[in-house]
């Protein structure tokens, strides 16, 4: 994990925007003009600040900004180890507080009352400043964000226990800044509008200054990705998709139905999948032996990574989320009807959380997800499209054959209307799939089933191949589908490029139950359920392009994400 990686996961995401303005001008009723801080400490120039910025933390050949220059100013006018100094330490180690709590919690402790005098109770709230409103030269209004929420405190001169002078509460009022994080320490109140407050007894303490301007609004795709903190901070909805992710991935489900949960390797000899491109590696201990990352998690009940080597767009990313679960003595009907709990379930979930919680993001239309789902065999479906009756689907080419004609006929998945089930694929699409004769269509097809929403697939799941024979088979056969080239060059190829998992293989013959097999990708269900359009929205640090840093042609070449 990258410093700027722990440095997202620990702080505080502030769900509303910040407006980038001017250093000196951010705080309603502060005086126009020159005041000491903006003229810096004396004999001080600003030469020597940015001089000291460069010599200190700034990155080679990076030049400071005018915000920073000016706001190191300000800090250098109120911070030292000198008696009087306002602020001992920039970035203080936090004291023990024994009546510390969250803004939620307190909200939650005093809604309720009436609080026509102030309480005796004394806590102390951290969070991010989001906006600062003074009233004359001593009374000051600062908004704090902590865990979502926002509070407001009242800092009254004349309630402060601090031994200071008025030109100095005027100087440390004037310090604090739009984004900064602080400690408030005082007693719950309310204000003659009614708004609960809490009326500081002490000085507000700078826990951590903001050293970058934060823009009013942050609408560029690149920006975006390449700022991501910047992007939690300006865009409320961008931290509403990732808690709504976090609410997604937790297990109550499979809990509740007596599932264990897996942790099973990453990396393998054998990838696993069968029609995904893998990545490969080395590990220092088998210098000469090729490892994969997994292609999906294997068996049970396992919500982990996964990642296959293939493009990126607003939909795919190579690294990404994987649900899967195999349950034996369970049939594809019986997989079907855990689907729609599972979805419906989780619709209604969401939806109450977008309710009470996640109120930047839109409204899940329940009405879509009635059960019983809609079904559509694929092979009729596909010949009524058509208006041509399909020939048998079980040759070398068949794959390859039926990957043409659909995409020269620009069949599109139905969308709209909910949930969408597709059965009845050809045996050719699932070698890891039962198969069986349809009758309908006299067609080899798969016991497999396919769950599209929006016209965007969902969820695979299938009766596992437990016939170690049959399995082989398939997956020898799956391996060598029409490339143009001649047997001979196929099985070469393949064989070098994924060979059989013959432990697999093996494993089959110990004796496999009837299983139902199950896999979902769980940024698709994110996008689902958040109404977010971009993969990249759901992955707290953007897709492996914004990750990498690539550059602009290599970008292009990806295509968007």
């Amino acid at each position: 994990m990258t410093s700027i990686q722990r440095l997202l996961l620990v702080r505080p995401i502030v769900r509303t925007p910040q407006v980038a303005i001017p250093f000196r001008s951010l705080h309603v009723g502060r005086p126009s003009g020159t005041s000491r801080l903006q003229n810096g400490a004396a004999g001080r120039t600003q030469d020597s600040v940015e001089a000291e910025g460069e010599k200190g933390f700034m990155p080679k050949g990076e030049s400071m900004s005018e915000f920073k220059k000016m706001r190191i100013k300000a800090l250098e006018e109120v911070t030292g180890d000198w008696s009087e100094a306002l602020v001992k330490d920039r970035y203080p180690r936090l004291k023990h507080m024994t009546k510390k709590v969250s803004v939620p919690v307190f909200k939650k402790r005093w809604i309720k009352e009436k609080l026509e005098k102030p309480s005796e109770e004394i806590v102390t709230l951290y969070g991010r400043v989001h906006s600062i409103r003074t009233q004359g030269k001593r009374l000051l209004f600062v908004t704090i964000v902590n865990e979502f929420e926002k509070i407001q405190g009242m800092i009254n001169f004349g309630n402060l226990n601090d031994k200071i002078t008025l030109d100095k509460f005027g100087l440390l009022t004037r310090m604090i800044e739009k984004g900064d994080h602080i400690s408030l320490t005082g007693k719950p109140c309310r204000t003659k509008t009614g708004a609960l407050t809490l009326n500081a007894v002490v000085l507000p303490q700078l826990l951590a200054p903001t050293m970058e301007q934060i823009p009013q609004s942050l609408t560029d795709p690149e920006t975006r990705a390449q700022k991501r903190h910047v992007d939690m901070i300006v865009n409320p909805e961008v931290a509403d998709v990732l808690r709504m992710r976090s609410h997604i991935t937790k297990r109550y489900y499979f809990h509740e139905r007596a599932f264990l949960e897996f942790q099973t390797p990453i990396l393998a000899e054998n990838a696993g999948g069968a029609v995904a491109r893998s990545f490969t590696t080395t590990a220092t201990e088998f210098p000469s032996r090729e490892l994969s990352l997994r292609i999906a998690p294997e068996h049970l009940f396992e919500i982990g990574p996964a990642f296959r080597n293939e493009g990126i767009d607003a939909t795919h990313n190579p690294e990404f989320t994987m649900c899967e679960f195999y349950s034996a003595y369970t049939n594809l009907q019986e997989l079907i009807v855990r689907t729609e709990e599972l979805l419906t379930g989780l619709a209604h979930h969401c939806q109450e959380l977008i309710d009470t919680q996640l109120t930047s993001l839109q409204p899940i239309d329940l009405t879509k997800f009635k059960r019983p789902y809609r079904r559509l065999e694929f092979i009729p479906a596909l010949e009524a499209a058509l208006g041509i009756r399909l020939p048998k689907l079980t040759g070398r080419d068949a794959y390859a054959e039926l990957l043409a004609v659909l995409t020269l006929a620009k069949i599109e998945i139905p969308g709209g209307g909910g949930p969408l089930f597709i059965t009845h694929h050809p045996v050719c699409m699932s070698p890891l799939a039962k198969s069986f004769l349809c009758p309908k269509t006299l067609q080899l097809v798969s016991a497999r089933t396919e769950l599209f929403v929006n016209g965007r697939e969902l969820a695979n799941m299938y009766e596992e191949e437990n016939d170690p024979e049959a399995q082989a088979r398939k997956l020898a056969e799956h391996r060598v589908l029409g490339t143009g080239k001649s047997v001979e060059e196929e099985e070469q190829e393949a064989a070098r490029d994924a060979p059989l998992d013959q432990n697999y293989i093996k494993a089959l013959e110990a004796g496999l139950p009837p299983t139902g097999g199950w896999g979902c990708g769980v940024e698709r269900l994110v996008m689902l359920f958040s109404g977010a359009n971009r993969i990249s929205d759901c992955l707290s640090f953007g897709t492996l392009r914004n990750i990498v840093g690539l550059t602009s042609g290599e970008q292009n070449r990806s295509g968007s994400s």
